[in-house]
């Protein structure tokens, strides 16, 4: 996993590195303009404590208590049909490009794949390859494992990832969800049945709080456009742009 991680990032870092140099100035902090005062030095001097005898008659700035409020989930369809056409390979990229701009931005991530009806007992599987709440030095490289599996229920997927979200304290939370195909799953998950689902399950969490972006990358972009909206989807016909065009919309909602 290690070897095929390094194989693969080799020519992300690069522009990856670039955009994290660009996006670093918009996580300075503002200039603080509160002080705090009665102190034995400081930046200011304050005439009124001059009637106190304990010798504190400075003020300083206190620390600006404002950061960067963003947390992202990667959710990544792994039904089988993403094993064509290059599609898994570039899904593997861009999940390597967000985690590695967010890893350097100190933005936490979380980074989950899922698929259905692998068995008659396994209704939904979640594969959790990166958690903010459990971080571990092996994350990246279980990047790799990301594979086509079998069908897809993504209304359940979604549901669980974005009630993730909403534990996070960061106050601006993005779910991005990569997928080839419009959601299917037995018995009757599919049509407008799952297409309901769908949009009852994003008005829902929208409502919340949590933004949404679909990066469609296979036949079905239309169904997955009327799904999410046309401000939340991503049209992406040239796979190889799929993880730069991530990262950057990442570093606009920082900016936002």
């Amino acid at each position: 996993m290690k070897e095929k991680y390094y194989k693969l990032s080799s020519e992300l870092m690069p522009v990856i590195s670039e955009l994290v140099r660009k996006t670093m100035p918009l996580l300075i902090h503002e200039n603080s303009t509160s002080v705090s005062k009665n102190h034995l030095y400081g930046s200011q001097f304050n005439a009124d404590s001059i009637a106190k005898k304990d010798f504190r008659y400075f003020a300083k700035k206190l620390p600006p208590d404002e950061s960067p409020s963003l947390v992202v989930a990667l959710r990544i369809d792994e039904s089988a049909s993403m094993s064509a056409f290059g599609r898994l390979e570039a899904a593997k990229r861009a999940a390597i490009a967000v985690y590695e701009f967010c890893e350097q931005c100190k933005i936490p991530i979380i980074i989950y794949g899922d698929t259905a009806d692998r068995s008659s007992l396994e209704q939904m599987s979640l594969y959790a390859y990166c958690d903010f709440v459990h971080l571990e030095q092996g994350d990246r490289f279980r990047l790799m494992n990301i594979q086509g599996r079998s069908n897809n229920r993504d209304g359940m997927s979604i549901r669980i990832l974005a009630e993730k979200l909403l534990m996070a304290k960061e106050q601006t939370k993005l779910m991005i969800s990569i997928s080839d195909g419009q959601p299917k799953a037995m018995p009757d998950y599919s049509g407008d049945v799952a297409i309901s689902d769908m949009q009852m399950v994003l008005k829902e969490y929208r409502r919340k709080g949590i933004a949404f972006l679909a990066a469609a990358i296979g036949q079905d972009k239309d169904t997955i456009c009327d799904i999410y909206g046309k401000e939340s989807f991503l049209d992406i016909t040239d796979l190889r742009q799929l993880p730069v065009r991530l990262v950057k919309i990442i570093a606009r909602y920082l900016s936002s």
